[in-house]
């Protein structure tokens, strides 16, 4: 069976009851450059309900950060332009709300972290100043109200010592720090909808594991849907509640997170748990993915991934796989997607 685009279209701002939380639906995007058009997505759809976990996997460049930015609505356009697509905020088509309203729902709807803390967060004022300022532009609140906040904050992040910290610039934060204050900052105006965008970027394991354990605290204890961007399994394993994988600017499988563990539905997916380290494997070598990631200038004829599946038969080369249902909420785009679930 395959899926096809939602028909539903809602025009007009506000919440629509029974609605999931977040729903991008059939979502395209390219970037015009002087080298040609880069069809960076190929329509991306996924949903995430209140308290639920979206784990976005790919290697770099598949196109996990510009869904991201797109439903932030903070795309570079140009070169970024949106040709086709919803995205639903509690049923509202933020692709059709003004420049007002997405401002309201950015922040205090929607909000994100970002994969390079010591990036985003401003070296010339402190980690308090910029937590306090959101709050008072934003929420009307005092400077007093405002840095007592941020302290609070600072201290739900578990940084130590978080009133003397709230007056500390980023470089006087280690890694981690850093990405908490960055989580504080998220946190600020009480989102519904959390995005990390590789929260745990170039941090040690010990750290990436209480990063980690702290997004899970904080999105039961608030209710929140989280979209978790990206490119290791094993960061996802223990929190995930389900799956995406993207390849080329597609959605290529969507499972639950202990069905795609168990028997994933497409043969990148499977390059990528193969490449796992595994402990009953100790002493070999790790399996990889043969080649490289097509140039989004110029995908592959049919399946993207032909040129590196160890299973492409002739239809690989020439048509695009539809997604196949291959159970209630989950999908695969290979054309031999049943086979690889069944293990023929």
């Amino acid at each position: 069976m395959t899926t096809t685009q939602s028909e539903v279209d809602f025009e007009e701002p506000g919440q629509v009851p029974g609605a999931p939380l977040l729903e991008v639906d059939d979502l395209f995007v390219e970037f015009r450059t002087r080298d040609g058009v880069a069809k960076v997505l190929n329509g991306v759809s996924y949903r995430v309900e209140p308290g639920e976990t979206l784990a976005v996997l790919g290697e770099s460049g598949s196109g996990k950060s510009v869904t991201a930015q797109t439903i932030m609505g903070i795309l570079d356009m140009p070169p970024g332009f949106i040709t086709g697509g919803e995205i639903r905020f509690h049923g509202e088509n933020l692709l059709k709300a003004s420049a007002r309203r997405r401002r309201e729902v950015r922040g205090s709807g929607i909000a994100m972290i970002f994969q390079d803390a010591l990036s985003a967060l401003n070296p010339v004022f402190t980690v308090g100043f910029q937590i306090e300022e959101q709050l008072r532009l934003r929420r009307g609140m005092s400077r007093k109200d405002a840095r007592k906040r941020a302290v609070e904050l600072l201290d739900q992040v578990k940084i130590p010592n978080a009133k003397g910290r709230v007056r500390q610039y980023p470089h006087e934060f280690s890694g981690g720090m850093r990405q908490r204050a960055m989580i504080a900052m998220s946190l600020a105006l009480d989102p519904e909808m959390l995005i990390a965008d590789e929260p745990t970027t170039a941090l040690d394991v010990t750290v990436q594991a209480q990063i980690m354990d702290l997004l899970k605290d904080i999105q039961v204890e608030r209710n929140m849907g989280l979209i978790l961007i990206t490119h290791d399994l094993g960061v996802v394993a223990e929190v995930a509640d389900r799956i995406a994988v993207m390849y080329a600017g597609r959605i290529v499988e969507q499972s639950l997170a202990r069905d795609l563990y168990r028997k994933p539905g497409h043969p990148y997916t499977q390059g990528l748990l193969d490449s796992l380290p595994r402990l009953d494997l100790k002493g070999t070598e790790l399996r990889t993915i043969k080649g490289l990631p097509p140039s989004l200038l110029n995908v592959p004829k049919g399946c993207p991934f032909n040129p590196r599946c160890p299973r492409v038969q002739d239809i690989c080369k020439t048509e695009v796989p539809p997604q196949h249902r291959l159970a209630p909420g989950r999908l695969s785009a290979c054309h031999f997607a049943e086979e690889l679930i069944s293990g023929d």
